[in-house]
């Protein structure tokens, strides 16, 4: 546990999906898709408290069975148009209200819960060692095959780039770097957060994951992807 600073991790879980029904709680290799979040939150060394957000009675009692605290979200807080942010502020006010308060917020979406054992407390670290220039902290992925400079739209029934680029690329290995923001964490110092009401602030510095982590669940394909991954890491470990 951190003994200088108070974090507390939040972990978002609405009942309702258009594209996956109850998806934060679908079995996956055997436990509920949000225990995996939970149970890295509460393993990591530097947060001092895990908390769900949900309006869900179902959700909050899984969420209370492997361990974290639930406070519970309004109902339009849940909508399917109601943005995150709005949630995560709704849990640093509750306890706020209750005379607690934080230093570091920390997201945590369990629609991404191929974290790496060590993700949460390296990116902590990474985040506090640079908290002299840096507000927050994404984890990213970098853009293999789905490149923006790959890409392409429609105008007018004919087939262009969606963004070309600045000098002809013929070979993949040509073409700039790019990433995508996975869910592995998002954390922000919460006063920062307050500022500026999102994440993604003046002085927001990354944090690295690999390319098996670049999933998230959307829908049942993603799903099936991710769970995999977790039975061939798994298998890979017991034969090492």
């Amino acid at each position: 546990m951190n003994k200088e600073l108070n974090i507390i991790a939040v972990v978002p879980a609405r009942g309702g999906s258009k594209t996956l029904s109850r998806k934060n709680i679908r079995p996956i290799s055997g436990k509920p898709l949000i225990a995996y979040t939970i149970e890295a939150a509460i393993g990591s060394r530097s947060i001092n408290r895990v908390v769900v957000s949900t309006e869900d009675e179902e959700i909050a009692e899984i969420s209370k069975r492997y361990g974290a605290e639930v406070v519970k979200r309004p109902e339009k807080l849940a909508q399917d148009d109601s943005p995150t942010i709005d949630a995560i502020m709704h849990v640093i006010d509750w306890f706020e209200e209750r005379n607690e308060r934080f230093d570091i917020v920390v997201l945590l979406e369990p629609t991404s819960p191929l974290r790496k054992d060590d993700d949460l407390d390296n990116a902590i670290s990474l985040f506090i060692h640079n908290s002299d220039r840096a507000d927050s902290l994404v984890s990213l992925g970098e853009v293999h095959l789905e490149s923006p400079y790959i890409t392409k739209k429609i105008e007018n029934g004919f087939v262009r780039p969606f963004t070309p680029p600045a000098a002809p690329l013929h070979q993949r290995q040509q073409l700039p770097k790019v990433y995508f923001p996975y869910g592995v964490i998002y954390l922000s110092k919460v006063d920062a957060l307050k500022r500026y009401g999102t994440f993604y602030q003046e002085r927001t510095i990354p944090y690295f994951i690999e390319r098996w982590q670049n999933y998230e669940i959307d829908d049942i394909y993603d799903l099936i992807c991710i769970e995999a991954i977790m039975r061939y890491r798994l298998e890979s470990r017991k034969e090492s």
